[in-house]
């Protein structure tokens, strides 16, 4: 699951509510319109963005860091009204309520607070929300730090991506404080150049970049007047962009993790609510204004100490209960089903040493209604107990109608389906630290209340599938798939350890090269991971230019030694020595963790439920994720080997099937006319958007139609497209309309599923897979820019996704029907990889990509590449 953090701009929020909205106050007096409008604000992010880390920042005090540069750093600003001054304490005891953390620094700001987290957040692979009042946090922008502004009244925003902020100002987000230094700050009384304002400003930086090449090319700059501000106030413009600068690595006594947010305390909340006199925000919240618990009914169960047919009937629900993270060779806690004569609990070490149990799981008339079939298929697994017959998949269900939804557990989902009859795993396992298996009175009703959900749901979904029209993609796609995936942890993927550990020292040998290589070049040894002992050689002894300078010195970020690669051969040997060092602690290391030791295999979990345009993804290890790019990290693929002696990797993988999906889907004449003639797709692209011949196509003509190729695919704009081929924005522009003019069924495709978007309010796959986009009417341009771009791409990853699955199904009957040992161990993206005996290969060469080309049938052909060898390296 994608990790997401929310920072929160303490003091800005508070102010933007409080005058907001008008003077309210409780009936003992106090005033509340801030608490009230910051509460809003809270419930929304949490109701939105259901974050996974979040963290209010507040600053401490007046005086900062920055006034120690310039004493009169927002000192035009009016002292905050008393009125609001008096909530802030219960700002703070709602945020703890809600069990949100909060931090404060003395002599740094919340910005920084902010900054410093952001940073931290991104280089450990979080997506990262701020919001806040204050445009200065926009320099914080990045692919994965959006920031969100509150514009008027409290929950009206404007989202800041790196494309936002080029839409609005032309400008990269570091320009930000470039710009606050030439046109400086009225709101906190940072001076910059008399004179200059954001217009003047932005055409500077258009020109020069960085506010040090504005002052340092003052003669070629325009305007004599223009010319004689920014030379007389040099040294204060400088300060200025010094004062606007958010300090990214201040001091503070928290980390990322220290942030993660487990859910609120709603009887803290209510007590709060109630105090304030907060009403609406209670009915809301589901508590209601009495006070009364929401009641759950109650329940008589029977439990089983020895099964027989009235238990195990011919359709029940089945629950069992796994509660570890990772369900591979977890403990199971215990079983409950549901049927026609009643509810039962089963212990678990009944049902386990049950002869009958076992041959009731396997017996495919036997009809089991499940939540997360695969957990339970792969956790009974590794008991010795096949399950089979799994005629309905909760999970799955809730999944298919909404992909965009988040399901915790069996309460989550019949709560969304208004059935009010079990409470979630967080009542009662508890969470975090404290979370703990209670006794079994307690255990066991809370697993019969799970079996009655589920079967009680089965109706109600089903019905909600046919009215969709996804009984097909639900029936025949992926609830098989589930089996299939459930086999295909089981079974694992054969490692060898041996040959990890040997590329591990292999690895570590390059790095101790790299390492004196480096003390070489830097003519003296330091502490090449210290980013303050780097900092000092390449900056002062060696003399490079600085790039970026943080609070406790220089920076040597990847970004920064990136822009000074082609100054000084170090530079190009320390990256090297970076992506060394992550290859063999993340990858190596990692992957050594993961291996079984009974099996000596990796069993990779494939999670079904968690993308919105039904890809599969895999963790516990990620082997969709390991990097190719570096030859030292293919090579980690060599370590994937057969199961078996004599056996071979086998793999197989789609040609460009998005491509050919889009084909399909636009039933563009050029596109359908380029596959099925078999011409190299982005040559021919070249061909008509640069209206050339085949062979006066130049590689670079190519490598830019195969960027816009791709970029339509995953939704295309003129500044992404102007990034990736490192090209103006106007000339990335002009190509896009060219290449639309070329392909003008695109064009209408695009044109058309936007249309429907806003009219249906979702849009769908070939195998009538949903997505749900209400961002496609929204009144904030970023918001429905990003939904336009959505409404483009998921039907077409969306479809290729459907395809491979309906391909994994296919070549598992195929590979039974054909009666051989050939097994599939991974899907990674669009590619399918086998362990088969040699004297297989002959019939894997002719029915995988057989099988694979008529998964489905579109208007030009699916066309697979295969190759095999002794490890997963060799086949590729």
């Amino acid at each position: 699951m994608t990790k997401k953090i929310v920072l929160i701009d303490g003091n800005s929020i508070a102010y933007r509510a409080f005058f907001a909205l008008p003077l309210l106050n409780n009936d003992k007096g106090v005033h509340t319109n801030a608490i009230y409008g910051f509460t809003m604000i809270l419930m929304k992010i949490l109701e939105d963005e259901k974050p996974s880390h979040m963290l209010v920042a507040f600053d401490a005090g007046k005086t900062t860091f920055r006034h120690e540069t310039f004493q009169e750093y927002k000192g035009g600003r009016q002292k905050t009204p008393p009125e609001l001054s008096e909530q802030f304490p219960f700002i703070r005891e709602l945020l703890d309520a809600y069990q949100v953390s909060r931090y404060e620094l003395e002599k740094y700001e919340a910005d920084d607070i902010i900054g410093t987290l952001s940073k931290q957040a991104e280089k450990e692979g979080f997506e990262v929300k701020v919001i806040t009042g204050d445009k200065d946090l926009t320099q914080l922008v990045t692919d994965k730090i959006t920031v969100d502004i509150t514009k008027k009244g409290i929950t009206d925003v404007d989202s800041y991506t790196p494309d936002f902020v080029n839409e609005k100002y032309g400008l990269i987000p570091a320009q930000i404080i470039d710009m606050k230094g030439l046109m400086g700050d009225t709101s906190d009384n940072i001076p910059g150049v008399p004179g200059v304002g954001e217009k003047t400003a932005i055409k500077l930086l258009k020109e020069f970049t960085t506010l040090e090449n504005v002052l340092d090319s003052v003669e070629k700059v325009s305007g004599k007047k223009l010319k004689e501000k920014l030379t007389e106030h040099r040294d204060q413009a400088v300060m200025s962009k010094k004062l606007a600068t958010i300090d990214c690595d201040a001091p503070i006594a928290i980390s990322v993790g220290d942030a993660q947010y487990e859910g609120f305390d709603l009887n803290k909340i209510t007590e709060i609510f109630k105090e304030l006199g907060f009403n609406t925000l209670l009915e809301k919240l589901g508590a209601e204004v009495g006070g009364e618990e929401e009641i759950i009914p109650d329940i008589s169960f029977e439990k089983v100490t020895e099964l027989t047919s009235d238990v195990l009937t011919d359709e029940a629900a089945l629950y069992v209960e796994v509660l570890e993270e990772s369900y591979h060779n977890a403990d199971i806690l215990g079983f409950a089903i549901h049927n026609e004569n009643g509810h039962y609990y089963i212990p678990a070490d009944v049902a386990l040493s049950s002869e009958l149990f076992k041959s009731w799981a396997k017996d495919e008339t036997k009809h089991k209604i499940v939540y997360d079939g695969k957990k339970t298929s792969v956790a009974l697994n590794w008991k010795g107990i096949v399950l089979k017959g799994v005629s309905f998949d909760v999970l799955i269900a809730a999944y298919l109608l909404n992909p965009s939804d988040t399901f915790d557990d069996v309460a989550s989902v019949a709560k969304k389906n208004g059935l009010t009859i079990v409470q979630s795993d967080e009542v009662v396992y508890g969470k975090g630290a404290k979370r703990s298996v209670p006794d079994e009175d307690i255990l066991s009703e809370h697993l019969v209340r799970k079996g009655q959900a589920i079967f009680a749901l089965k109706e109600n979904l089903e019905n909600q599938l046919e009215q969709n029209d996804q009984s097909s993609l639900f029936y025949d796609l992926e609830l098989p798939l589930s089996v299939i995936l459930a086999e295909m942890e089981a079974t694992g993927v054969n490692v060898n350890s041996e040959r990890l550990k040997d590329m591990g020292e292999d690895l570590a040998m390059q790095i101790k090269t790299l390492e004196e290589n480096i003390h070489a070049l830097a003519g003296e040894e330091f502490n090449i991971n210290s980013p303050k002992q780097l900092g000092v050689i390449l900056f002062e002894k060696l003399g490079l230019p600085v790039i970026k300078k943080t609070k406790t010195g220089f920076s040597t970020s990847a970004d920064v030694l990136e822009k000074l690669e082609d100054k000084h051969e170090i530079i190009r040997e320390i990256l090297h020595y970076r992506q060394l060092g992550k290859l063999n602690s993340t990858y190596i290391e990692g992957l050594l963790k993961v291996v079984y030791k009974d099996t000596g295999k990796v069993h990779t979990r494939f999670n079904q439920v968690l993308t919105t345009t039904g890809r599969l993804s895999s963790i516990d290890p990620n082997l969709q994720n390991i990097p190719i790019r570096l030859e030292e990290g293919r090579k980690i693929r060599q370590a994937f080997v057969p199961s078996k002696k004599d056996w071979v990797i086998f793999a197989a993988d789609y040609s460009q099937i998005e491509l050919r999906v889009l084909a399909h889907i636009a039933n563009d004449k050029n596109l359908v006319e380029a596959f099925r003639n078999d011409l190299d797709i982005h040559t021919k692209t070249a061909m008509d958007v640069f209206h050339v011949a085949k062979e006066d196509v130049t590689s670079d003509m190519r490598r830019q139609a195969k960027a816009v190729n791709f970029g339509i695919v995953y939704g295309i704009s003129d500044y992404g497209l102007s990034q990736s081929l490192g090209i103006t924005r106007k000339e990335a522009g002009e190509f896009i309309k060219r290449y639309l003019e070329s392909f003008v069924g695109v064009q209408d495709y695009m044109d058309d599923i936007i249309a429907e978007a806003r009219e249906k309010g979702y849009v769908k796959t070939l195998l009538h897979r949903r997505r749900y986009i209400p961002e496609i009417t929204s009144s904030n341009f970023n918001l429905r820019s990003f939904a336009e771009r959505t409404a483009m791409n998921t039907p077409i990853q969306g479809s290729a996704a459907d395809i491979i699955k309906k391909a994994m199904i296919d070549m598992a009957a195929r590979l039974k029907q054909e009666n051989i040992q050939a097994k599939l161990l991974l899907q990674v993206h669009d590619e399918l990889i086998f362990e088969a005996p040699k004297e297989e290969i002959a019939i894997l060469e002719k029915i995988v990509p057989e099988v694979m080309e008529n998964a489905v049938e579109l208007n030009v052909p699916l066309k697979v590449d295969y190759s095999y060898g002794d490890s997963w390296y060799e086949a590729k």
